[in-house]
């Protein structure tokens, strides 16, 4: 089953990248077709240009805007299959680097070829920066995705993020919290009640004691004294 999983990851790997070249091999016809023609309208009105923005300030003064946007959206297309196709033949390692690199080079032999034998062309550094960042805005929106997604149908290494996950085991389950009860609040003061039953029996048994004794006081008669009256 294993042996099976790494034929097909290595199949799956291999059909890409040469799907991956035939389609870069047909666009750099394409390009050469588009920048390599010679123009014999143009000759004796295209100058070269050494100075990065001068052609730039030239679409946005000079040129129309849809004009502008055609010059500056074709030469950003023009860089754009790089930043898709290339991400999916170089190593991983610093991929944005490379494909920013090999961008540059090509482009820049292309303009020097315009400049050098192209009959009505000419150098122009600023198509060189406008094709380098159409590379780098489609490795940004979709060579980058596809060439993770590709790493992980075939890569059969799990990532640094999974391993770091495996050796560090699972995550230990965290109580759940306590309900608080909120707290009854005090009242602010007790309102006067009846007398305390304690205080009232207290009281009582006082007043019991007390009773007694003074009916006793007034029951007991009075002692007669030895003294008689005179005899008739």
């Amino acid at each position: 089953m294993v042996v099976r999983r790494s034929w097909g990851r290595a199949l799956l790997l291999g059909l890409t990248m040469v799907v991956a070249f035939l389609l870069l091999v047909a666009f750099s016809a394409v390009l050469a077709k588009l920048t390599l023609t010679p123009s014999p309208a143009s000759d004796g009105l295209a100058g070269s240009n050494l100075h990065p923005g001068h052609s730039l300030r030239q679409y946005a003064e000079e040129y129309t805007f849809l004009a502008a946007c055609k010059q500056v959206g074709g030469n950003l297309l023009l860089g754009a299959p790089f930043g898709v196709l290339l991400p999916l033949l170089v190593p991983r390692r610093m991929r944005l680097v490379r494909v920013f690199v090999v961008t540059l080079l090509v482009m820049s032999l292309v303009e020097l070829a315009q400049g050098a034998v192209i009959e009505g062309r000419a150098f122009d550094v600023d198509d060189v920066i406008l094709n380098t960042a159409g590379a780098l805005l489609g490795y940004a929106f979709l060579g980058r995705r596809l060439s993770r997604s590709l790493r992980r149908r075939t890569d059969p290494r799990p990532s640094r993020v999974r391993r770091i996950r495996k050796q560090a085991g699972p995550r230990p389950e965290t109580a759940p919290r306590p309900e608080t009860v909120p707290e009854p609040q005090a009242s602010a003061k007790p309102a006067a009640g009846p007398a305390v039953p304690g205080r009232l029996a207290r009281l009582r048994a006082s007043t019991a004691r007390v009773l007694p004794t003074r009916r006793g006081a007034e029951a007991e008669p009075k002692p007669k004294t030895g003294l008689s009256g005179p005899a008739a």
